[in-house]
């Protein structure tokens, strides 16, 4: 491998905290130098390539056509170095395998099935880490990424597809035979329909598929996760649209119904396990994948 001829890491960190913030003083806070010390190191840095990366001004600065292509290159190595060291330090502190996953799939699905990973593999411990809004995967505070996405494409991740979700409207079956009953979609018009502001197009993925676009119910409560709209749905409080295998269970022992079981849509994004590239052969990793494949091939709620 070629000898890397580089300047002193201390100057290009210095620039890159003053381009990221176009602001030598918050650069300087950043790194807990001096501003003087921070105009210092970009000055030796310039010298150094023999160009001005910076047009300095009375208030603020700017960057110039060199400083605005080096500044992305340096981000990113920045960006890759901090990850590794956190990585590294993540697993050094606590061994643990961390997987990220949205709060209603570790308490509609994963939860109730989690202890048969931990007894087929006691060594490694799974620490869940949970948001219900959507995300994609961040590998620098997770080792593995449960999500749903309608294009992956995180830089060095590798994804694997697990399965394509099924969207249905439930309700409690008194909801379905109260007053005039729910013979069919145009009669949501007379109920409240549970929205997940976090997925809007839900709803008006599924009254497309019914042929009723433009169909308003009831004025209804808004959620930011499909986990608070089931449990609405549960109470009675009207009809929601949710990815079918997460209440495969509530349907199974009748506590929900689908009322128009010929209405199903295919949810527009897809479901993935992702981690680093460079780490998708790891034992651990491999483990966990290989389980979670085979529960899902296993689970009834994932078949078509």
């Amino acid at each position: 491998m070629a000898k890397r001829t580089l300047p002193s890491l201390k100057s290009l960190q210095a620039f890159e905290a003053a381009a990221r913030h176009l602001s030598f003083r918050v650069a300087a806070e950043e790194l807990s130098l001096t501003q003087s010390a921070i105009s210092h190191q970009v000055a030796g840095l310039e010298a150094r390539l023999g160009t001005s990366l910076f047009r300095r001004a009375a208030r603020r600065v700017e960057l110039t056509e060199a400083g605005a292509q080096l500044y992305p290159y340096l981000r990113d190595g920045f960006d890759r170095m901090a990850q590794g060291v956190g990585l590294v330090d993540r697993v050094r502190i606590s061994g643990d395998l961390v997987v990220q996953v949205y709060v209603t799939v570790a308490v509609r699905w994963l939860l109730p099935r989690l202890h048969l990973f931990q007894a087929a593999h006691p060594d490694i411990l799974v620490r869940l880490s949970t948001s219900q809004l959507d995300w994609e995967f961040d590998p620098m505070t997770s080792d593995l990424g449960l999500i749903c996405t309608r294009n992956p494409h995180g830089p060095g991740v590798h994804y694997t597809h697990l399965f394509d979700a099924k969207l249905v409207a439930v309700c409690t079956p008194a909801i379905q035979r109260a007053g005039m009953g729910l013979r069919q979609p145009a009669d949501l018009v007379n109920h409240a329909m549970l929205q997940v502001y976090t997925a809007a197009e839900d709803w008006h993925d599924w009254l497309e598929a019914a042929g009723l676009p433009t169909l308003k119910g009831r004025a209804a409560p808004k959620f930011d996760s499909y986990l608070l709209a089931i449990e609405a749905a549960i109470e009675g409080q009207g009809v929601a649209v949710v990815p079918e295998f997460m209440v495969a269970p509530d349907l199974k022992i009748g506590r929900l119904v689908k009322p128009f079981p010929e209405v199903d849509v295919h949810h527009g994004a897809s479901w993935y396990l992702a981690c680093l590239e460079e780490r998708v052969k790891e034992p651990s990793m491999q483990h966990f994948r290989d389980w979670l494949v085979t529960e899902i091939a296993n689970d009834p709620a994932f078949q078509a």
